[in-house]
């Protein structure tokens, strides 16, 4: 029950979001920018809703160690953005924040629930590439992709829980209760 409601929330709050920021702003970059803070933070929240702490001290491992490989490889390689406008391309901050966000969704709850945040980091990948953004190569987004994924893959283990479900069925009411190990 529970999980079904984690896909709904990180869709919703996904969808309202690309349509407040569409609406309001045509700069791709602009939404790039916001969806590569959502994404980690809907991860975040749904440890909240489930009351997962073990999940939660996971998305910490994970969290930290992608901010720390990427602004590693930041500054030891300090590749110039195509645009000239300052260093430290590679890899890409935001796509990596974006993939280690929904990675860990994907680990820790499932494909089903990963499918809009996946869907969302690509875009932000696509945001830092393509249109007026031009702050990333595509070896920058990539390698951006890699390291967060990497980061969750490695800290994240599938969520096991007790599921209350209620029911009905003629004449018959009750809660079916099952735990996963």
């Amino acid at each position: 029950m529970k999980l079904c409601c984690i896909r709904f929330i990180v869709s919703a709050t996904l969808l309202a979001t690309a349509t407040v920021v569409h609406a309001g702003k045509s700069n791709t970059e602009k939404e790039g920018d916001i969806l590569q803070i959502l994404i980690p933070l809907s991860a975040y929240g749904a440890t909240f809703y489930m009351q997962d702490t073990d999940g939660r001290n996971q998305f910490y491992r994970s969290f930290l160690t992608n901010l720390g490989i990427t602004y590693s490889l930041k500054y030891a390689v300090n590749k110039q953005r195509p645009e000239n406008n300052g260093d430290y391309s590679f890899p890409s901050g935001h796509t990596s924040a974006a993939f280690q966000g929904a990675t860990f969704i994907h680990m820790r709850y499932g494909w089903k629930y990963a499918l809009p945040a996946y869907a969302a980091a690509a875009f932000v990948g696509w945001s830092r590439v393509e249109g007026e953004s031009d702050r990333h190569d595509t070896t920058d987004v990539l390698a951006g992709a890699a390291v967060g994924i990497f980061s969750s893959y490695y800290f994240t283990t599938p969520y096991r829980g007790v599921t209350i479900t209620p029911y009905a069925e003629k004449n018959i009411l009750g809660v079916n209760l099952s735990m996963d190990w």
